[in-house]
């Protein structure tokens, strides 16, 4: 079969871009479209794919401001030409899935959440202390077009694959629209445990730094908790404010980190920290596979990984308080390595692949891929 794999952006290696490797193994031959490609921030399975980007990446300043360009995404996919090929299979978090896809051509969009930022939570993204006058006020005029045209789009999609229950949920509730669920994939092969199960004194947070995350809540706590240390692996638009926030030099912010040093990370801290709610959380099963617990925010795909009390604690209320006790709590508790590494197996790679495969398999009516 001729596959087109749809994805927003290639600007960086998370948990999107994850999945889109794992397909790529899956599709070989399979051709890639995407808004905007930055080839050295990608691995070299996506790079060995051939990448079409979009007319906006001509844009001067465009893999810089990227963000800025929103308004403009919906046109611009639709500018691909896709009549030749016989399946597409869209990585949506924003507007992978609105390709136009001619008649005839089935349509799989793997759904990693329904755009965030002009949903639930557009007002964390564009709240007063988040962004500018203009910019909170331009997003205003263009989000009931961009709501609009994001219910619309989804007429192109035969098919919605979920990462998560919870996604599922948003999936129903925006689009009205029913999903299959198939967890995304973790590398459990390469996120190992040590053999020695000795922590160090350090929490830990990896993580995208934007709104929703609610990393201003870690950081609040161990403003207060300035005996304990906490690292935060991640880059994005939050960074200034939340190092602004700091008050003690006990929270360290590393920015990029990945490979053999972010495993090693994963193998020593005391716990893996997640305060938002989130869609899934890839970065909680690579911890438990590495051995160690996760302390999360009981929303969200958060309750499809943590078991409370086996593999970690899941607190109810989003405040510095409830993860201070969330946390002395985690200290007083024993978590078994070898029952962390068996919940993280449930979301291999291996598993990925075979899921989606047979998934494709079933609607294509038993076709051979």
């Amino acid at each position: 079969m001729k596959v087109a794999l749809i994805h927003d952006w290639l600007i960086g290696m998370r948990g999107g871009e994850k999945v889109l490797e794992q397909l790529c193994q899956l599709f070989p031959s399979a051709e890639i479209f995407t808004l905007f490609y930055l080839p050295e921030n990608v691995s070299p399975i996506i790079r060995g794919h051939r990448v079409h980007s979009s007319m906006l990446q001509k844009i001067p300043g465009s893999l810089r401001y990227y963000r800025y360009l929103l308004p403009l995404y919906p046109e611009a996919v639709k500018r691909w030409k896709l009549g030749e090929f016989d399946l597409i299979i869209s990585i949506s978090h924003c507007v992978a899935k609105g390709v136009r896809v001619h008649s005839g051509t089935p349509h799989i969009c793997y759904c990693l959440t329904p755009m965030r930022y002009i949903w639930d939570n557009f007002d964390s993204y564009f709240a007063p202390e988040r962004s500018s006058f203009i910019v909170r006020t331009a997003m205003k005029m263009v989000r009931p077009y961009l709501q609009r045209w994001d219910v619309r789009s989804t007429s192109g999609v035969d098919y919605f694959v979920a990462i998560s229950r919870f996604v599922a949920r948003r999936i129903k509730n925006y689009y009205q629209r029913q999903a299959e669920i198939i967890y995304p994939p973790v590398d459990t092969d390469f996120f190992q445990p040590l053999r020695s199960t000795e922590k160090e004194n350090f929490y830990l947070i990896v993580s995208a730094l934007v709104p929703y995350k609610r990393i201003d809540i870690a950081v609040a706590a161990f403003n207060k908790l300035n005996d304990k240390k906490l690292k935060i692996v991640g880059v994005g638009p939050e960074y200034s404010r939340l190092k602004r926030m700091c008050n003690h030099s006990n929270i360290e912010f590393l920015c990029n980190v990945a490979g053999e040093e972010l495993r090693r990370l994963y193998q020593k801290a005391r716990a893996l920290i997640f305060c938002g709610e989130e869609d899934f959380g890839i970065a909680m099963v690579e911890a438990q596979a590495c051995g160690t617990p996760v302390v999360a925010f009981a929303r969200g795909g958060a309750t499809e990984i943590v078991t409370h009390k086996e593999t970690g604690l899941l607190f109810s209320e989003q405040s510095a308080d409830a993860l201070i006790d969330a946390l002395l709590t985690a200290e007083q508790s024993d978590f078994s390595p070898e029952l962390l590494r068996q919940s993280a197996l449930r979301f291999s790679a291996e598993r990925f692949r075979h899921q989606f495969k047979c998934f494709i398999q079933h609607t294509l009516g038993g076709q051979t891929l």
